[in-house]
Formats: structure tokens, sequence, C-alpha cells
């Protein structure tokens, strides 16, 4: 029997990565690397987290100085902390991995005043914030890793004010599945505006590539478990390629009634 090996999705081994990405110059500059031009210094992503997409983020989330930005699955906060800068808003930051939280807690100085961010534990389902307590949300390659898609996006509908946007970076779904369009409707959102995201599967494609050459500097760097787990999901993921269906940007829009109302 051929033995199946997977990436580590457990809160602890995104508290290994979240904690081992604070300590490897080397992973950030391979990161910036594979990125190029499109790599935002500051914001350290371990993430496709891009300036094409901040960009756009900026743009569509049109929030006004002093309104509440949601990160949900912020992981260490960089690109909620770069936009909560940029826009002038207040910002709360989303995971279920505790190192993540406290991390990003740490970095919010970097970035804004205090007072002006914050970072809590929860799941995309059951974030624990009141309703309609956001003017707008982000996601950055994160939700699609709910378990339950469909109440992850219900949970967003609810957290946030009606006329409020939500932007997520998402890959289109197989035919044969309900598509992001399909379930954010159901959830009470219209669909403003979807983008492909042109250079994403590039930059992974030459990220991974670069991982093996330097092996032995990821694992001395990141630790044993953080770099073993690096290291099968570069594996993985060149060895299956990606999907042909593109890496999109959704912009989302919160309708001023409930879905079924």
């Amino acid at each position: 029997m051929t033995e199946t090996r997977t990436v580590g999705t457990a809160p602890g081994d995104y508290d290994a990565m979240h904690h081992a990405a604070q300590k490897s110059p080397l992973l950030h500059q391979l990161w910036a690397r594979a990125m190029g031009d499109e790599y935002p210094p500051g914001v350290e992503p371990t993430s496709s987290c891009s300036w094409w997409l901040l960009g756009h983020a900026v743009s569509a989330l049109r929030l006004r100085p002093g309104a509440r930005l949601v990160d949900l699955g912020c992981g260490r906060g960089g690109p909620g902390l770069w936009l909560a800068r940029a826009l002038s808003v207040r910002l709360t930051g989303i995971d279920f991995s505790a190192a993540a939280v406290e991390i990003a807690a740490r970095r919010a100085g970097d970035y804004v005043a205090p007072g002006r961010a914050e970072f809590r534990q929860g799941s995309f389902e059951r974030t624990g914030l009141p309703d309609r307590y956001a003017d707008g949300l982000l996601s950055v390659d994160a939700l699609p890793f709910s378990p339950d898609r469909q109440a992850a996006l219900r949970e967003a509908a609810r957290i946030l004010a009606p006329g409020g946007r939500f932007v997520l970076t998402a890959r289109e779904q197989p035919a044969d599945a309900d598509s992001w369009p399909t379930m954010a409707t159901a959830a009470g959102f219209d669909v403003e505006q979807i983008l492909d995201n042109t250079e994403h599967d590039g930059f992974w494609r030459r990220l991974f590539a670069s991982f093996p050459g330097n092996a032995a500097a990821l694992r001395a760097e990141l630790g044993e478990r953080a770099g073993d787990n690096l290291m099968l999901e570069a594996e993985i993921s060149l060895a299956k390629g990606f999907p042909t269906r593109p890496a999109q940007l959704l912009v989302l829009r919160r309708r001023d009634t409930d879905p079924g109302a």
C-alpha cells in the first residue's frame, strides 16, 4: 500500500510555522525573489499578498478613516495592518492560531497607533464578533480552507454592516461544486467584481521550486516541524501541478436585507 503524505494542518502546525517565520530571513528572501516587483516590503507575506492585491483591496473596500476592517484568517497580521495604516482605519484580526494572534498583536505597533488594532482567536464560522461590527472585511488565501464555506460566508455577512464590502481570494470552483458567487449570493452578498490573479500560480511555482536547493538552510532557521511541512507542501504542489481554474480576487457587497427576508 502506498503511503499518503499530507501537509500538517493542525493548530500546532500553524503555530509552529508562524513562530518560525518570525526568525527566518531566508524564507522572506525567497518569497521576495519569487514575487519580484510585486513583493510588498514590510508586509512580510506568507501568502500571495502582493502590490496587485493590496491596490485592488484599497480601491474595493472604500473605507473612510476611522472605519472598522476585519481580517478573517489574519495570520501574522501583515496585509490587514498594512491596509489599516494606508486607510487610517481600525483593525480586528481573527485567526484560529494562538501564535498568529500573539505575533500580529506584537507587530501592530509598527503600523498603527496603540488601540487601533486588536487580534482575537476565532474561526471563520464563529468569529465571536457582534452583528454588523465591521465596515469592511478582508481574507487573503484563508477563507477557502474553512470546513464549511457556506457557514463562513453567512458569518461574514452577519458581522458586516449593510453596504460593506468583503475582499477575499479564492480559486474558481470546479463545475460540479457550488461556485463562490452562488454561495455568496445565498449568504446575503451581491458580487461586485471578480478579477483573475494571473500572476498567482507563477509566483507559487517559483517559490516552491526554490525550496529544495535551500532545504538545509530553511530547516535550520525554521526548525524541523515547520521546515518539513514546508518542504512537503512544495513537493506535493509541484508534483500535482496547479488547477486550470484561475485564482481570483472577489469583491462582495453586503445587501441591505438578510437572506430570505
